[in-house]
């Protein structure tokens, strides 16, 4: 081979293998926040993780079952799914007659979206059921009891870019693996948007 070659199969090799593990600047997104100072909605990870929150804190079901993935696996996992939705939306709707004096009162602190450190959930989500992306969001919430509890929150963008919350990531351990290993989160959400109010 001559060396005129040879660099050029290096420079191939070099963007081929070099280019994909250079991060191309962040870009700042802005975000339009909803009165509480949180993101809503379904466009990013950690509206989805907000939203899944507050409707706990609002006693709101309507919200619960809008913010949650629909169920999207079959079999037992699809039934077990379904049954949690359901009997989580009734508890949600009974706690709001009781007015209890347990449960997560408001949002505190809300983290930036991260990827599981391990490849093979994003794999399989999109491979088997066509998910864009699995990430989860660190939520802090402040509890009745004037205690702060941390919420680990799984979110999956579907086939249509929305974000959604999976409320029950146990019962899809192949899109869960090593959700509970990951390091607590430190970065806040207003950190990676330009937050608008």
């Amino acid at each position: 081979m001559r060396p005129d070659q040879i660099t050029r199969w290096l420079i191939i090799l070099l963007v081929l293998f070099v280019t994909p593990l250079v991060r191309a600047e962040d870009k700042i997104t802005t975000l339009q926040v909803a009165a509480d100072g949180f993101p809503a909605g379904h466009e990013t990870p950690e509206g989805a993780a907000a939203d899944l929150a507050r409707a706990f804190i609002r006693h709101d079901v309507q919200l619960f079952n809008a913010t949650c993935i629909k169920p999207f696996a079959g079999g037992v996992s699809r039934r077990e799914y379904s049954a949690f939705l359901k009997a989580t939306g009734d508890s949600i709707r009974e706690a709001a007659q009781r007015q209890d004096a347990v449960g997560p009162k408001e949002l505190v602190k809300l983290f930036a979206a991260r990827s599981l450190s391990q490849s093979g959930p994003a794999s399989y989500g999109y491979a088997v059921f066509g998910f864009r992306d699995v990430k989860f969001v660190d939520v802090l919430v402040l509890l009745k009891n004037g205690s702060k509890y941390r919420n680990r929150t799984l979110v999956l963008r579907d086939k249509t870019g929305k974000w959604y919350a999976h409320p029950l990531p146990g019962s899809s351990p192949l899109l869960s693996a090593g959700l509970n290993e990951e390091s607590e989160s430190t970065t806040d959400f207003g950190k990676v948007y330009r937050v608008q109010k």
